[in-house]
């Protein structure tokens, strides 16, 4: 399998009133969250522009490019991302490691009345993790990629999800700069054929990759 980069129109960014209020809960809940915890406390965390974000996925889902209306957030923090999916009409999950950001995440999900699931795991399913290579580079290691899918093992899954990692048709990521190949790596082992990536690179840089 390999990725097909996916040009963009480069929309631009309006969101709803609905949309809005999502984004104005979510920044404040992080400027709460960091002004509770001081630097060693709180995990590292640069602030996307969740405007791009929405505007990118909008276009996404509005070019009909994913084979289905399930997303997943890679590391979905207070699951703006998440909701927003939710929102254009996704199946909406979040992945976040962080136990506090899970519950808070599911507080403003809640409070605002907007249908997500959010588990507390890793990104990397059973039998795949990531280590330091030679070169620098982040990269994926499952403990058997050529039989993750096999009748016996089952389909592949994150822990606490009902369906499928292959039943996902849109998976999001903000990586660090370090781990943007390691998030094409792991997209490409785990995704569905046909399945899309978004992957925030930088406010001006948001890359859309199908598995092909």
């Amino acid at each position: 399998m390999a990725l097909e980069a996916i040009a963009m129109e480069g929309p631009e960014a309006r969101v709803s009133v609905t949309v809005a209020r999502l984004i104005e809960t979510c920044s404040r809940g992080w400027e709460r969250f960091f002004a509770d915890h001081d630097a060693h406390q709180a995990p590292r965390f640069v602030p996307s522009v969740p405007e791009r974000v929405f505007a990118v996925l909008e276009e996404v889902t509005r070019r009909n490019l994913p084979p289905n209306r399930v997303f997943c957030e890679w590391g979905s923090g207070f699951g703006t991302a998440t909701c927003m999916a939710s929102l254009l009409g996704y199946e909406a999950y979040g992945l976040e490691i962080e136990e506090e950001l899970v519950r808070l995440s599911r507080a403003i999900a809640r409070r605002l009345g907007i249908p997500v699931e959010i588990l507390c795991t890793s990104l990397f399913p059973e039998g795949y993790e990531a280590y330091a290579g030679v070169d620098g580079a982040a990269l994926v290691t499952p403990a058997s990629l050529s039989d993750h899918n096999d009748e016996d093992r089952g389909p592949l899954r994150y822990d606490g999800m009902a369906i499928a990692i292959a039943d996902i048709g849109v998976f999001f990521a903000y990586p660090w700069p370090e781990e943007q190949a390691l998030m094409q790596q792991l997209f490409e082992a785990v995704a569905l054929e046909g399945a899309m990536l978004v992957v925030y690179h930088t406010d001006q840089d948001i890359r859309v990759f199908r598995k092909v």
